[in-house]
């Protein structure tokens, strides 16, 4: 006697998408150094089926002023990592994270008086 599943799983379906470990080291590093120049004040983190999200916040309370998003789905396309703005313009997109990262470091760049 077999007894069978009546409700098949598919694991495709299931699976979420996350950052991975070495993804997240740039990220919080990045992060680090913002919330140290005090541009950053807290984050959140979201894994959706589609798509994971880092977002940025000034403050709490706010919508974030900067989302890191993971699209495994335009890996072959316009790149998987995108840097969108708080008006959901994407300020930058590629297949590698260090690179589309940098648009925010040049945030840390300021001209000493």
């Amino acid at each position: 006697m077999t007894v069978q599943n009546p409700i098949p799983f598919d694991f495709k379906a299931s699976q979420t998408v996350a950052f991975h470990r070495t993804e997240l080291t740039l990220i919080l590093g990045l992060y680090g150094r913002m919330v140290a120049a005090g541009e950053w004040r807290d984050y959140g983190i979201s894994a959706l089926k589609d798509l994971a999200v880092f977002s940025v916040f000034r403050r709490t309370a706010e919508h974030p002023l900067y989302r890191i998003e993971k699209r495994p789905k335009l890996r072959m396309k316009q790149g998987q990592y995108a840097v969108v703005g708080m008006d959901g313009q994407i300020l930058k997109r590629g297949n590698d994270l260090r690179q589309v990262l940098r648009v925010l470091e040049r945030k840390l760049i300021r001209a000493i008086d």
